[in-house]
């Protein structure tokens, strides 16, 4: 949470949109926590808070939560590319990651 003149804003994902993530990246009907789900989450986390420090340049704790969720996605990309090359490839084409 970030706060912002007196009032706290929570900085997640809407839960329609969250599902909308899940819905286009999961394995399996029953599937939430995959790596892939996981790299679709983070990297929309990611793109927001990229564009909150466009305006806010100087929020040094969320740059910190920013940085430990880049090197979290990075860990799931490198570890997918490990097991699943292919499945990689796909991720990173779908979301626009640059490698």
């Amino acid at each position: 949470m970030i706060a912002h003149g007196g009032r706290i804003t929570k900085m997640t994902l809407t839960k329609e949109r969250k599902q909308e993530l899940i819905g286009a990246h999961r394995r399996g009907q029953e599937d939430t926590g995959s790596a892939e789900v996981q790299i679709a989450l983070l990297t929309a986390r990611i793109t927001h808070l990229t564009d909150h420090f466009k305006k806010h340049s100087k929020d040094f704790a969320s740059r910190r939560g920013l940085l430990f969720m880049v090197s979290r996605r990075r860990r799931l990309l490198d570890y997918l590319k490990r097991v699943a090359p292919q499945r990689y490839l796909d991720i990173i084409r779908s979301l626009g990651i640059r490698k």
